[in-house]
């Protein structure tokens, strides 16, 4: 079982207009809800993929229930969701029809209090008894501590269960320093962190930080890897149009997918860019599209080096 952990879930709202304009009043055309949060979206891919996936973080309110209620209905999805007294957040894009643009918004989530982090701490390892892996991903709500992913990460190290952090800001940097397996920061994430807007010296600085291994998504040119076993760049064959909504959380369970199949560095990569690719064809925001994804898996240029540290 992979385990993810969104600890600000949300209930999605995806609205598509014909064309979105400033200070202008808008007819929606169309009107989709789903559970999100990356980790909650990390999750998705992966059971499609046909991995068992345990769900974890908080639920609440109105939203929570609702966010529950779906994810009941997903195959392969097991809700691991700790309440809480405050509400569920919502995100909401709204599509442009005419350029494609996503505009959106995002509500910071419920006031989680000490009682309900102490309870997600005890179910989170009670959960890694039986989990292969587990990824860490997305913002904190208000009342979680910002060094809560670093304390996650020891405890999922003194497990012996390998663990991928996906978040930015203060979050990252401190869970950085507790040595997950994998970082998977976007280029503007990894510069914050480290200061270099050179990808490659960025990431090899975030693993002198303590990050074992780190894969860079660099926006449409694909992932950047520098890992204990080498180093490598993984590209689409062609530049792609549509929506990249969610592209970076299924290169997130790509890599996830990867690890837990035994799959090499450079398969790994691939596999994570052909899913990330092909969400961005798909038709709906932030799902795949698996024909793209089987076509594509093969073209994926991989390149690099294998080396000894």
């Amino acid at each position: 079982m992979i385990l993810t952990v969104t600890l600000n879930t949300a209930l999605d709202l995806t609205y598509r207009v014909r064309s979105l304009r400033p200070h202008a009043s808008h007819r929606v055309s169309e009107v989709a809800e789903r559970p999100g949060g990356k980790g909650v979206n990390v999750a998705r891919v992966l059971a499609a993929l046909g991995h068992e996936v345990a769900v974890t973080g908080f639920a609440g309110g109105g939203t929570g229930r609702e966010v529950r209620e779906r994810l009941a209905g997903t195959a392969g999805m097991v809700d691991a969701l700790v309440p809480v007294g405050g509400a569920t957040r919502r995100t909401i894009a709204v599509v442009d029809e005419r350029t494609g643009d996503t505009t959106q918004l995002n509500e910071p989530g419920p006031q989680v209090t000490s009682a309900e982090w102490a309870a997600f701490q005890r179910s989170y390892e009670d959960l890694l008894a039986a989990a292969s892996a587990v990824a860490l991903c997305g913002s904190l709500p208000p009342g979680v501590p910002v060094g809560a992913y670093a304390g996650l990460i020891r405890v999922a190290r003194a497990a012996g269960v390998p663990v991928l952090l996906d978040t930015s800001g203060e979050p990252l940097r401190r869970g950085v320093a507790a040595r997950p397996d994998v970082v998977k920061p976007n280029a503007e994430e990894l510069a914050e962190l480290t200061g270099s807007h050179e990808p490659l010296r960025a990431a090899r600085d975030a693993r002198r930080r303590g990050a074992h291994a780190v894969v860079a998504s660099l926006g449409v040119d694909g992932l950047l890897a520098h890992t204990p076993e080498g180093r490598w760049r993984a590209a689409p064959p062609t530049r792609l149009h549509g929506n990249p909504t969610g592209a970076g959380d299924s290169a997130v369970a790509g890599l996830l997918s990867g690890l837990a199949d035994g799959l090499p560095w450079p398969e790994r990569l691939a596999r994570a860019v052909a899913l990330s690719a092909a969400t961005v064809l798909a038709p709906t925001a932030g799902e795949f599209d698996r024909t793209a994804y089987e076509e594509l898996l093969g073209r994926v240029a991989v390149t690099g080096e294998v080396t000894a540290a």
